[in-house]
């Protein structure tokens, strides 16, 4: 029996536990990304950089991420995930190691952004799909919401170690040795992703579908060609971006709008936790009260925290520490639902079988939404020396993102589950 690239010979059910932890310790590995807003801060003046060029490495590495998830999804089909992760992780450390040995905002750009973000985005196309082939369809959203969380919560051990190496030897030396650390981490962890053989059926598959013939597995091509895959993109970019424009800026409005300087690393650690929490716990959620209604509760939600975020300036009632802290946490959980019910209905609606590739251009909204927020509050902050109405545009962006998701329906054809077949012992 042929064994497919990157398959044991005899494949315990449990390993897709140990493929699930693998993927997120590599996912966690690359947290240098959520932490931008720590390294931002401590751009030396002297280098001269506006605001609007300090968040151009973080916005290009956003959107070099997001598309290459597709390069790396189809890479995934063809070398499966030991190859693909390795490369990733020797992308993503020789960014941050290079991004250590210039000054210029265009060389940080290109190295930070694009090799950074392309790293990343072969270890983020090829964590999740692979975990999810060990699992049912029933634990979709609990595994995509796990591994993923590996990466939102990097920031958490980020941001701490990254400001105290900052402190004593300076941001670029930090920067060196923190990319030869996730180069040696991401390249360990990749040895131990595996694909299941063809033939492994998960525990618990209880049902199949009445017509499998009838089972609808979409193509990239068929996927871009229905309205719910349009409707899909803009909600995940709207939803993403909302997020990430906190994420991006988080130590500067810490510093700037709160007047809460000494904390900024422990904001961006307490969303990190945020972020990591609520990809799980929306995750499981969705499975248990759909997708559609986890999605419309976050953008709803988030909407009102951003807004609550406006108000959060030196003299208001919000600005102390308790308030913040909680702020974070929660604006951190309900970004981090974007990624993790996001691939869920997107293997839900478009199936399992194309799942990478078909994720993989749903991404680029993530990728979009960051860099356009990202961008527009610098440039909002530079232009009137605020992010306020930067939140309002955000704010708005959120509910029509819930709007959205209420008008959505599934493309798939609705059949009669009935009873599988008896799993050998």
């Amino acid at each position: 029996m042929a064994i497919s690239k990157d398959t044991p010979q005899t494949p315990s059910k449990n390993y897709g536990w140990i493929v699930t932890a693998a993927g997120t310790a590599a996912l966690l590995a690359l947290g240098v990304l959520y932490a931008w807003s720590v390294f931002k801060a401590n751009i030396p003046a002297e280098w001269g950089w506006a605001d609007s060029q300090k968040s151009l490495p973080y916005s290009v590495a956003c959107v070099v991420f997001s598309v290459m998830t597709m390069v790396g999804a189809r890479l995934l089909g063809k070398y499966g995930p030991r190859v693909v992760v390795s490369l990733g992780g020797i992308l993503a450390g020789g960014g941050v190691i290079l991004s250590s040995l210039s000054t210029s905002p265009w060389f940080f750009t290109l190295a930070f952004g694009v090799l950074l973000g392309s790293g990343i985005g072969f270890v983020y196309a090829s964590a999740s799909p692979t975990a999810l082939r060990w699992f049912p369809a029933s634990k979709t959203g609990l595994i995509s919401g796990i591994v993923v969380a590996g990466f939102g919560m990097g920031s958490a051990w980020v941001a701490p170690l990254a400001r105290s190496l900052m402190e004593t030897i300076g941001l670029q030396s930090t920067m060196l040795y923190m990319g030869i650390g996730m180069m040696v981490v991401v390249i360990g962890f990749a040895q131990l992703l595996k694909f299941p053989p063809a033939d492994f059926v998960p525990d618990g598959n209880t049902t199949v579908k009445a017509a499998a013939s009838e089972e609808t597995n979409f193509s990239t091509g068929q996927t871009a060609r229905t309205w719910q895959f349009y409707l899909i993109w803009l909600a995940f970019a709207f939803g993403s971006g909302a997020g990430l424009m906190v994420i991006g800026n988080l130590a500067s409005i810490v510093k700037e709008q709160v007047g809460l300087p000494a904390i900024s690393a422990i904001a961006v650690t307490a969303l990190a936790f945020g972020n990591g929490g609520g990809r799980i716990v929306y995750g499981m959620l969705s499975d248990k009260f759909g997708r559609k209604a986890m999605l419309t509760t976050a953008f709803l939600t988030q909407a009102l925290l951003v807004l609550v975020l406006s108000f959060t300036v030196q003299g208001s009632s919000l600005a102390n520490v308790p308030m913040l802290i909680i702020l974070v946490v929660l604006v951190g959980a309900n970004y981090g639902a974007n990624l993790a019910v996001f691939p869920a209905i997107t293997k839900d609606y478009f199936g399992q079988k194309n799942f990478a590739m078909n994720y993989g251009i749903v991404y680029t909204a993530w990728g979009l939404g960051g860099f356009m927020l990202s961008q527009l509050a610098g440039a909002i902050k530079d232009a009137t020396g605020s992010y306020t109405n930067a939140y309002f545009l955000s704010s708005g962006m959120l509910v029509i993102a819930a709007i959205m998701m209420v008008m959505l329906k599934s493309p798939q054809p609705k059949m009669k589950a009935v009873p599988a077949p008896a799993a050998a012992d």
